[in-house]
């Protein structure tokens, strides 16, 4: 494989992103339900992210850093990520979350990725618009993998796909190899390999001859 594909909030992080902007906007619990309704393809992604951005409408941009200063790495994440990129593997995160977490949790964990496709909630006069915007919100990760592999010349046979809810199907769906983290109900059936920790995922990457 010559190129890896994580989702974000689930995968990599077991931080939520918007819970967390929630909590500084006292709608967590609202954004939670939102969250695992969609994560179960109860309603469609689109929708949800944008029900949970109205939330946030009003968040002062200080309260929104705060959050994103919370989104951390699973335990392991880093190592994983620093082996792939040192064994030449193009390492990539598609996330219907926000860059601006994606950015601080790689940096607290003393890590960088090859590519971020992320979304971005708007900010006038110093708060959040309650609108959200980028590439993921009405686009599919099947659509974003195949044109980052296009963009390297790496057939889509030859990428992998990691990820644990249903916004992650299209992109599972489509990798040569697609391998869920302790997935959703509704993903499980489509995954070539199920892992529960990134110790597990480190193994199958290895024997999958990725790294």
């Amino acid at each position: 494989m010559d190129l890896v594909a994580f989702d974000f909030d689930g995968t990599l992080s077991d931080s939520e992103m918007t819970v967390l902007l929630g909590r500084e906007r006292g709608v967590a619990a609202e954004m939670a339900a939102i969250t695992e309704r969609a994560m179960n393809d109860e309603i469609d992604y689109a929708t949800s992210l944008r029900e949970r951005a109205a939330l946030l409408d009003g968040l002062p941009e200080a309260a929104a850093e705060r959050a994103y200063g919370d989104v951390a790495l699973r335990p392991g994440a880093a190592d994983v990520i620093r082996t792939l990129r040192e064994s030449g593997v193009h390492v990539a995160i598609l996330t219907g979350g926000f860059e601006r977490g994606v950015r601080a949790a790689l940096d607290a964990g003393g890590v960088d990725v090859d590519s971020v496709v992320a979304n971005r909630l708007p900010i006038v006069d110093g708060e959040l618009t309650g609108d959200v915007e980028g590439p993921l919100v009405e686009g599919t990760k099947d659509d974003a993998l195949a044109g980052l592999a296009a963009d390297l010349g790496i057939d889509l046979a030859d990428a992998a796909a990691v990820g644990d809810g249903a916004n992650d199907l299209p992109m599972l769906e489509v990798a040569g190899l697609a391998v869920g983290f302790a997935p959703k109900p509704a993903v499980a059936p489509v995954c070539d390999v199920v892992v529960e920790s990134m110790a597990e995922l480190a193994d199958v990457l290895s024997t999958r001859r990725v790294v």
